[in-house]
C-alpha cells in the first residue's frame, strides 16, 4: 500500500467520488499505454523482503515502531502486525551482478537489524510463518497503529463481520474461529519484481502463471500454523481465507476471493486485469488524489494514479500487476510475484527469485503463447496442487503431458532458467551459483517445508509439545545466521533451544487441546467409562453450542457410585446432578504463573479454558508436570554444560 494517505470508504459519497477517481484513473491508464508513455528498457528487477521479529524466547515481539525510530537506513517499513518489519529492497538492472547484489543488499540490512537486536533484546526471522505463532498473538492489540492498517482491519470487518473463520487440512486439520482479521499477519513473505514492456505485458503474465505452481513447489516454506501441520505452503490457504470477503450465498452464483490466483488467461492487455477488478470487487479503502489526472498530463506530468493504486492494492493477486514512476519521471508496468515465502535463508530466497525471473525469460522465449499449450484449469489446478504438496506434486504441463515436480525442473526448468538468465546477460557465476541451489534442493528433495517437519517430528521425541517450535525457530535463526542454503542444513535438535522458559507460557501453549466431555442429561457411567478409557480425572460439561456448563471431578463421580452400590433404592442421577457448576476458569492468553496462582487460590486440581463462554482446552496438574520435568531437564543441561 506504500506511503499512500488511504482512509475508509465509509459513505455513499465516498464510495461515488472514489469510483470516478478510479476510473479516470484507468482512462488515464489507458491513454499512456496508447500513447507510449512507458519506460522499455533497461529492465529492472525489485524484491520486497518481509521479517518477523522475535523475543529471547522465540515468541513474537512487537516493538516494529520502536525498531524503525532507530534504524537508519531508509528501505525499512512497517508491516501490518507490530511484530513484523519490511525491507524494500533498491531495483537493479535486470543484468550482470544482479543477484549478488541483490543477495549483499539483503545481507546488509540483515546486519543491520541484527546489531540493533542484540541492543533492542530482539531477533529477526526469515520465515513464511513463524512457528511460535499463537492465536492470542493475532489480535487487534498487535496491529502496527497507523491509520492505512487500522482502516484495512475495519473495511474487512464491515464487509465480512468480526467473525473470521479458518479451516485447512494437512497432516493435522485446523478449525478455529478468530474475531480479527489480524490471521492474515501470520504471512511473511519475499516479494519479487519484474519490470515488463507493455507489449509483453500479457504474454509474460501468462508465463507467470503457468510457471506459478513448480516456482512455488521448489521453495516452500510454510507448513505450519498455530501447532498443526498444514499446507506445505501454507500461506497460500490462510492468505484467502483470511481475507475472504464473501458471505454465504446462493451455490450458484460465483464470487471470486480477493486473494486470487485468476480466473482465465489475459488476452490484450494489462487494462483486462484493473477492470476485472473493478467490476468484482467494491472499493474497500480510498486515497484523495493530489491533483486533476487529465490536466497533470496534459502539462506532460506522469500521473500516480492514487485511487486506481489505492483499490489495486486491495485485491491479492498471487501475479499482481503494479504500476509505478521510475527515477526519470517515465511511468513503468511491473508483475509482483507474491507466491514465494520469507526464508529459509538469504541465498535461498535469491536463488528462488534468479530461477522465477529466468523462467519468466526463458519460458517467455521458447513457450511463446503458452495459453496455446496448457488449459488454464490445469494451470490454476498444479497451484493449488503445489501449495498443498510442495515439492511432491505431479504436474499437468504443456499438451496435457503429467510429470513430476522435480523431473520437470531438472529436465526442463532448470535449463529454461539457466537460458533465461544467459539472454540477460546475468554474470556466469552467479547463474551457476543460484541455478546450482535450485537444483541440489531439487536431487535432496530438501525444501523450507521438509526441513521443519522433519525438524518438527525429530523434536516430537526430544522436547515437549510447548517447547518444540521455540526450538525449531530457534534453530532457524543459527541457520540463517550461518549462511547456508536450506539443503545444507542439519535437522533442528534439542541442543538448539535457547532461553525456554515455562514461566512464560501462555496457557493455550500447554493445555490439552483434546478434550472429551458430556452433556448435562448424559448417564454418570457414561464420565465412569471416559475417565477409565482415557486416564482422566475431570470431565467437561458443555452445551450443545460448546459453551461451558460444568466439570465433573472422579472425587463426585466415585462417591455417588459408592452410595448407589450401598443402596438399591438410591434415585438415578444424571450429570447435571453431579456436575460443579461455574468452575473456575481461565482464558487461554494468560500465563502458567496465573493459572498456579488460581489453581493454587481456590484449590482446584485443574481450570477448563474458556474463551467467549467456549471450552478450548483443560489444564490439570499433569500439565505443570510436564512443565516442571521440561525445566529441570534446561537446568540439567545447563549445569552440564
Amino acid at each position: 500500500m506504500g506511503t499512500l494517505n488511504v482512509k475508509l470508504v465509509s459513505s455513499r459519497d465516498d464510495l461515488n467520488r472514489n469510483t470516478r477517481n478510479i476510473l479516470q484513473d484507468l482512462k488515464a491508464l489507458e491513454t499512456m499505454l496508447e500513447e507510449s508513455w512507458f519506460n522499455e528498457d533497461p529492465i529492472h528487477i525489485g524484491a520486497e523482503q518481509e521479517l518477523c521479529l522475535v523475543d529471547s524466547h522465540c515468541k513474537p515481539k512487537p516493538i516494529s515502531l520502536e525498531v524503525l525510530d532507530r534504524i537508519q537506513s531508509p528501505g525499512f517499513t512497517t508491516e501490518l502486525a507490530k511484530f513484523n518489519i519490511e525491507i524494500n529492497l533498491d531495483p537493479l538492472k535486470f543484468t550482470g551482478t544482479c543477484f549478488s547484489d541483490l543477495a549483499q543488499n539483503i545481507a546488509q540490512n540483515m546486519e543491520e537489524l541484527y546489531a540493533l537486536g542484540s541492543e533492542m533484546g530482539f531477533d529477526p526471522v526469515m520465515t513464511g510463518i513463524l512457528p511460535t505463532l499463537r492465536k492470542t498473538d493475532m489480535e487487534d492489540h498487535n496491529c502496527t497503529p497507523l491509520p492505512r492498517y487500522q482502516a484495512l482491519m475495519e473495511a474487512l470487518s464491515k464487509m465480512r463481520g468480526r467473525e473470521y473463520e479458518l479451516s485447512i487440512r494437512g497432516i493435522d486439520e485446523l478449525n478455529i474461529k478468530h474475531d480479527s482479521a489480524m490471521l492474515e499477519a501470520c504471512n511473511t513473505s519475499f516479494q519479487v519484481h519484474l519490470q515488463v514492456a507493455p507489449k509483453d505485458f500479457v504474454s509474460k503474465y501468462n508465463i507467470a502463471l503457468a510457471i506459478a505452481a513448480p516456482t512455488l513447489a521448489i521453495a516452500t516454506n510454510s507448513p505450519f500454523l498455530f501447532g498443526k501441520r498444514l499446507w506445505s505452503e501454507t500461506r497460500i490457504a490462510l492468505f484467502q481465507q483470511s481475507i475472504d470477503t464473501r458471505v454465504v450465498s446462493e451455490h450458484l452464483r460465483d464470487r471470486s476471493p480477493r486473494v486470487t490466483f485468476g480466473n482465465h488467461w489475459m488476452k490484450d492487455s494489462v487494462i483486462e486485469l484493473y477492470r476485472e477488478d473493478i467490476v468484482r470487487f467494491r472499493p474497500m479503502l480510498m486515497t484523495e488524489p493530489d491533483g486533476d489526472v487529465t490536466k497533470m498530463m496534459e502539462a506532460g506530468n506522469t500521473p500516480d494514479l492514487s485511487s486506481l493504486m489505492t483499490h489495486n492494492s486491495t485485491v491479492y493477486r498471487w501475479n499482481r500487476p503494479c504500476y509505478g514512476i521510475s527515477p526519470n519521471g517515465k511511468p513503468h508496468l511491473r508483475i509482483e510475484n507474491r507466491l514465494l515465502p520469507s526464508g529459509p535463508s538469504i541465498v535461498d530466497e535469491v536463488a528462488n527469485a534468479a530461477f522465477w525471473l529466468g523462467l519468466m525469460e526463458g519460458a517467455h522465449q521458447e513457450y511463446g503463447d503458452i495459453t496455446q499449450k496448457m488449459e488454464f484449469d490445469d494451470v490454476r489446478s498444479n497451484f493449488v496442487s503445489s501449495a498443498f504438496s510442495g515439492h511432491d506434486t505431479d504436474l499437468i504441463w504443456l499438451n496435457g503431458q503429467k510429470i513430476s515436480t522435480s523431473e520437470l525442473i531438472a529436465k526442463e526448468l532448470l535449463p529454461l532458467a539457466r537460458q533465461g538468465l544467459e539472454k540477460r546477460q546475468v554474470n556466469p557465476k552467479d547463474i551457476d551459483y543460484y541455478m546450482n541451489v535450485i537444483e541440489s534442493r531439487n536431487q535432496l528433495r530438501r525444501t523450507g517445508s521438509y526441513w521443519i517437519l522433519q525438524s518438527f517430528s525429530k523434536l516430537s521425541k526430544e522436547v515437549l509439545d510447548d517447547e518444540r517450535s521455540s526450538t525449531l525457530t530457534s534453530a532457524m535463526i543459527k541457520n540463517q545466521k550461518s549462511g547456508k542454503p536450506i539443503h545444507e542444513w542439519e535437522l533442528a535438535a534439542r541442543q538448539d533451544s535457547r532461553e525456554w522458559s515455562a514461566t512464560s507460557l501462555l496457557i493455550e501453549e500447554f493445555m490439552t487441546r483434546d478434550v472429551f466431555s458430556v452433556e448435562e442429561d448424559d448417564i454418570p457411567e457414561l464420565v465412569a467409562n471416559i475417565m477409565d478409557w482415557q486416564r482422566v480425572r475431570f470431565v467437561p460439561v458443555e452445551d450443545k453450542k460448546g459453551h461451558l456448563c460444568g466439570l465433573v471431578t472422579a472425587r463426585r463421580l466415585i462417591r455417588y457410585l459408592v452410595d448407589r452400590a450401598g443402596d438399591d433404592k438410591c434415585e438415578e442421577k444424571s450429570v447435571k446432578d453431579l456436575m460443579i457448576s461455574n468452575p473456575i476458569t481461565i482464558a487461554p492468553d494468560k500465563t502458567v504463573m496465573e493459572a498456579m496462582r488460581l489453581m493454587k487460590q481456590h484449590n482446584s486440581p485443574c481450570l477448563p479454558v474458556v474463551k467467549n463462554s467456549a471450552l478450548v482446552g483443560i489444564i490439570s496438574e499433569g500439565n505443570f508436570l510436564n512443565v516442571t520435568a521440561s525445566l529441570l531437564n534446561v537446568l540439567e543441561e545447563q549445569h552440564e554444560g
